[in-house]
């Protein structure tokens, strides 16, 4: 018998219907009660960290959760975490760099639908994630409409459908139905060593889109906000320079001594600054540079690792070198 511990951090599995709005409000205790699980299967016990609508998560937020499985990893074999899908994502990724060696499940899941709701998705995603912390492999792992992924792979896609996550530039880790787990790839073996906390961050951090048109000036108005910048170029990594010259901007905030990140908007297959002038313009020695990660996992991992120095070519190979 697996020993599974769930905790809460609120999210639409958990919500009822107000005047307001829907708004968390079924305890955990509640949660586990919609589970089509035989009693003999895994021993459940619940804990509600948080109990908030995922909107409202918090960089702080990510290290309450880690340090929950942390203080209690060493009385489970498994862990899932019941949140909400708007940043469930983001929740995801920063728990796969605050808790490395991890050496059991950390299963993350929420629904599109209360789960006290006619059609709900909540019951299904809730069994296949106690499935998956009891029968599945270490780290972090999002399950969602019975696909699992990792980590820092997902993404949400949907704002309705049931499938509303995807695991991008990754292959799908396994599928579940029933109580069966299908594996769909062998993940590397995992470092040995002792599990460890690392949840410093520093989240003087911004998130910069390109678009047609965006005026230099507004970096330069904000720029004293902020440690470190990632911006969403266009394409393979282009920064405009004709017009309104974006390419300079971000040369001077490199000689200020700011990070600098160079990502794309696209999803799929990454960036590639040596391809065109537009990116050519950028030392790469002196940017970090994405390669096939995703924004959301970009974002935290950039924040952790200035959590531990501020120094550049540190942080850059931190955040360059997969984990």
């Amino acid at each position: 018998m697996k020993k599974i511990l769930l905790l809460s951090t609120g999210g639409t599995i958990g919500c009822i219907q107000t005047d307001e709005g829907l708004i968390p409000g079924i305890p955990i205790e509640e949660l586990i009660s919609y589970l089509p699980l035989n009693e003999g299967d895994v021993e459940l016990s619940t804990d509600t960290i948080l109990n908030i609508d995922s909107t409202n998560m918090q960089p702080e937020h990510w290290g309450e959760i880690a340090r929950a499985v942390y203080d209690h990893y060493h009385h489970y074999d498994g862990f899932v975490i019941t949140h909400g899908t708007d940043t469930l994502s983001y929740t995801s990724a920063a728990l796969s760099y605050f808790l490395p060696n991890l050496q059991k499940p950390v299963v993350l899941t929420g629904s599109i639908q209360p789960i006290d709701a006619q059609k709900t998705d909540g019951v299904r995603n809730l069994s296949d994630a106690v499935t998956y912390a009891a029968q599945g492999a270490a780290g972090v792992f999002v399950v969602f409409g019975g696909r699992v992924i990792q980590g820092t792979r997902a993404v949400k896609m949907r704002t309705e459908s049931y499938d509303a996550f995807e695991s991008i530039n990754y292959p799908y880790i396994a599928y579940i139905e029933g109580n069966q787990i299908q594996q769909n790839m062998e993940l590397p073996d995992k470092v040995a060593g002792e599990l460890r906390l690392e949840t410093e961050l520093c989240t003087d951090v911004h998130l910069f889109k390109l678009y047609p048109g965006v005026k230099p000036e507004i970096l330069d108005s904000i720029k004293d906000q902020f440690k470190g910048v990632i911006i969403e170029t266009f394409g393979s990594g282009g920064l405009p320079f004709l017009g309104r010259d974006i390419s300079k901007t971000v040369q001077n905030l490199i000689q200020e001594g700011k990070i600098i990140v160079i990502t794309t908007q696209c999803l799929e297959e990454g960036a590639d600054l040596s391809l065109y002038k537009v990116g050519r313009l950028i030392d790469q020695s002196k940017v970090i540079l994405s390669n096939d990660m995703n924004t959301e996992a970009l974002l935290t991992k950039l924040m952790w690792a200035m959590g531990k120095t501020l120094n550049l070519s540190e942080v850059k190979k931190l955040v360059e070198t997969p984990m």
